[in-house]
């Protein structure tokens, strides 16, 4: 893990990013591919605009993109799926099949968590589907609780569970 780095996604990355994203979404539901969430999982210049998107990178492959997160800073930003004044919320979090279980989830995850603290927000919420039990087991691990009362039906039979972390205040 040591030599994978996060930070903001360069425009020359957006490409490889995207892919990476997609294919790491088709691997939990190959529906993905058929689907216009694909596009979306694409649009890492899109996403860009209005939140923060960061990458890992690992330094020993040449820099390569390992991995990205979308960190949405507070619920005016287009990506919010939240209403929450004191929140911030994780979309779209995904990892390259090489690098899965190295720690570049949780890196990324780790990051959206500092960024949140330093904005001073209270909490952070995220959406998952049934189907990624890894990441479940990933956010649980990092403080974050199932929150049902955040759920919702992202199409017919497609449900997004609710998980939030509560930041302590700022001292």
């Amino acid at each position: 893990m040591a030599s994978v780095q996060v930070r903001l996604v360069r425009p020359s990355e957006h490409a490889a990013l995207g892919e990476l994203t997609v294919a790491a979404y088709a691997r939990v539901d190959p529906g993905t591919l058929q689907s216009d969430y694909a596009d979306e999982l694409r649009d890492v210049a899109g996403r860009a605009a209005g939140a923060d998107v960061l990458v890992a990178v690992d330094e020993q492959a040449g820099g390569a993109v390992v991995g990205g997160v979308t960190y949405v800073p507070d619920r005016s930003s287009p990506s919010a799926e939240f209403t929450e004044p004191d929140a911030a919320g994780i979309r779209m979090l995904a990892v390259a099949a090489g690098a899965q279980g190295r720690g570049v989830g949780e890196a990324l995850t780790q990051a959206c968590i500092e960024r949140a603290r330093a904005a001073g927000r209270r909490q952070i919420v995220l959406h998952s589907t049934d189907r990624m039990a890894t990441a479940h087991r990933l956010y649980v691990r990092l403080g974050f609780e199932r929150d049902p009362s955040i759920d919702w039906e992202g199409e017919p039979g497609l449900w997004l569970r609710g998980f939030r972390l509560r930041l302590d205040p700022p001292v």
